[in-house]
């Protein structure tokens, strides 16, 4: 597997609506270990295909902690929202930046897995709201387009701190 360029935002790729996947070639199978080589390398949570110029509807997601990990969602669908949660959000395209998001506390998901079998999943918490920011990536929407007030540039807390 290779470590993949992250898009930053800026990029016009990362504003486009991504294609379905049709079918699972090698290409594809090589895309998904890339994708998490790449997550893992930068520290993220998740990683969605045109953040890797890939514009696919496919994205992967490890949340760590109690969550069964890692998943890959192919073609995925969000059936069901509820609930209301407010929390820092950042973005492996938006290096050294969060701001704070609100998203639906639950969720349920369908999509295809790596062998292009349908599931269903339903998550809630921080699990839930990386699937949302995930998916979002898949139509072209970043977090910082849905932040409430201003993006925290996280150097100048990095200064501050050390001022102090």
């Amino acid at each position: 597997m290779a470590i993949r360029e992250i898009r930053k935002e800026g990029d016009p790729i990362l504003r486009k609506e991504c294609k379905p996947v049709k079918e699972m070639t090698d290409r594809t199978r090589e895309l998904i270990g890339d994708m998490f080589d790449t997550m893992y390398e930068a520290e993220g949570v998740g990683l969605a295909g045109p953040q890797v110029g890939i514009l696919k509807r496919i994205f992967v997601v490890d949340v760590g902690g109690e969550e069964p990990a890692p998943f890959v969602f192919i073609n995925p669908e969000i059936i069901e929202m509820s609930g209301e949660q407010t929390g820092s959000e950042g973005c492996l395209s938006v290096p050294g930046y969060q701001g704070e998001v609100t998203r639906a506390e639950h969720v349920k998901i369908r999509a295809l897995d790596e062998n292009m079998e349908e599931f269903e999943l339903e998550a809630d918490g921080f699990f839930a709201r990386a699937i949302q920011h995930e998916e979002d990536h898949l139509h072209g929407t970043l977090y910082i387009d849905k932040v409430n007030g201003e993006l925290t540039d996280l150097s100048k807390m990095y200064d501050e701190e050390e001022e102090e």
